[in-house]
């Protein structure tokens, strides 16, 4: 369980956030240097050098948006120039990709930070450059939109594995509906029937509370609070669940924690989007006060999982059920260890759970709910560990900035260093990107900037 730092604050972290942001420009100029963008996107390193591979380009949006919250942190202009000369140049296939269940990360992290840095006043106003970042959110929300598997009393945006999947991930591409329906937009399909973004964006939403979270009752009565699947598989004839599986986990019923951290963080922020919204709106897609009810439940179930079966530093281990775990003793009751013999630990999963846990805290406390101290405390404590060796990758040769990243254990595609059983040592583009969007958020708290939300970019 995390030992929660009770008397950290934001402010405790400022000057390992200094650090941490020269670093960032480091690695961001070394991939821009040595990497070849003809052998596609980078996605994990091997050796310390970034690599390609996967199922699709899935992380190009992390490159270039990293460069972008590079800017915005820093105010490097150099950094800016290449996210938007990039994003512009090579971003274009990915918004009109029917394959993918990835816009929310490709298309949010490039057009949606560029659109919102010019809402904000970081960068000058440019009407025809607005429409343009407006337009490619527009159809990317609504491309996402039509990958859509209808189910009972619902459905969902589904994976590239098919439409019999749900994958969890899949909570942080919902933003893009949501962009796309808040600057006007529908999916049009056959006769024009005009389908509604907002409706597919909270029916999916409800669907990941209800079959890819577990809560310890019901159908869960086995089975403990919070804890997720990473895909769920629905009988595509008549629309019924079927049962829980995995693809990067280790089995459909044991945790794989980057899953978990991406339903921790994307509820927390669909929360936050839900409070800005009245009662009209959201009347005929749900009802205000039920979505509430339900993205909080998973919210906090999530949130309360991830800090319960998680080393007391806060990095966890890759999956809660992986199968060599009870060989590292007592481990929930110690700091994690990246370089044991037994299970690898994911660094990238930790960057991605402190900002759910930061956001669900903000928001219980600015509600006065009781717990909100708690989240934002062991967000704040997780983000501390990371903001440090061995996780905050100093050296100058190492592309990759958030080490001990684990991509696909079950594939055995993560580089295992000589003289070592298990893979440690490496860097994600996810987790790179998302290590420096925490530390963007919690630095904007800091200097009491705007509040960092996706859905900035069109409010």
């Amino acid at each position: 369980m995390i030992t929660i730092k009770r008397e950290i604050t934001p402010a405790d972290l400022s000057n390992k956030l200094n650090r941490f942001w020269q670093l960032s420009h480091e690695k961001i100029s070394l991939i821009e240097k040595e990497y070849d963008e003809l052998k596609g996107s980078p996605v994990f390193t091997v050796k310390g050098k970034y690599s390609t591979r996967g199922w699709t380009e899935w992380t190009q949006g992390f490159q270039y948006g990293s460069a972008i919250l590079q800017f915005d942190a820093t105010g490097d202009e150099q950094m800016l120039a290449t996210g938007r000369n990039k994003t512009i140049n090579r971003m274009a296939p990915h918004i009109s990709h029917t394959g993918v269940h990835d816009h929310g990360f490709n298309n949010v992290s490039t057009y949606g930070n560029l659109l919102r840095l010019m809402k904000e006043g970081k960068t000058a106003h440019n009407e025809w450059e607005k429409n343009y970042y407006e337009l490619a959110l527009k159809i990317s929300g609504a491309v996402q939109a039509a990958r859509w598997t209808a189910i009972q009393n619902g459905g969902f945006i589904h994976s590239f594995n098919g439409a019999h999947s749900l994958f969890v991930d899949t909570i942080r591409s919902v933003r893009a509906l949501i962009l796309s329906h808040q600057l006007g937009h529908v999916l049009q399909t056959e006769n024009d029937a005009k389908i509604n973004l907002l409706r597919r964006a909270m029916q999916h939403v409800e669907a990941t509370a209800t079959y890819s979270v577990f809560y310890g009752t019901g159908r869960d009565s086995y089975d403990k609070w919070g804890r997720t699947a990473h895909e769920c598989i629905f009988n595509v004839k008549d629309g019924n669940y079927r049962c829980p599986n995995s693809q990067q986990g280790y089995t459909g019923f044991s945790t794989w924690t980057r899953g978990l951290a991406w339903a921790m963080c994307g509820f927390a922020e669909q929360l936050e989007w839900l409070e800005t919204q009245d009662e009209i709106t959201l009347e005929t897609v749900g009802g205000k006060a039920t979505l509430t009810a339900t993205m909080l439940k998973a919210a906090t179930a999530t949130c309360d999982f991830y800090i319960a079966n998680t080393p007391t530093d806060g990095i966890p281990y890759w999956d809660t059920g992986a199968p060599d775990l009870h060989l590292i003793n007592d481990y929930l009751n110690k700091a994690a260890d990246p370089f044991n013999d037994h299970e690898p630990v994911d660094s990238s999963a930790a960057a991605i759970a402190a900002q759910g846990l930061l956001r669900l805290g903000k928001y219980l406390t600015d509600k006065e709910e009781v717990g909100g101290n708690r989240y934002w405390l062991a967000g704040l404590t997780v983000l501390d560990t990371l903001l440090d060796e061995p996780y905050l990758s100093t050296n100058k040769n190492h592309q990759g900035l958030l080490l001990h990243s684990i991509y696909h254990r079950p594939n055995g595609w993560d580089y295992v260093p000589e003289g070592n059983r298990v893979p440690n040592g490496e860097s994600s583009m996810w987790g790179d990107y998302h290590y420096r969007e925490v530390c963007l958020y919690l630095q904007r708290v800091i200097n009491k900037e705007n509040y960092y939300t996706f859905y900035n970019c069109v409010q």
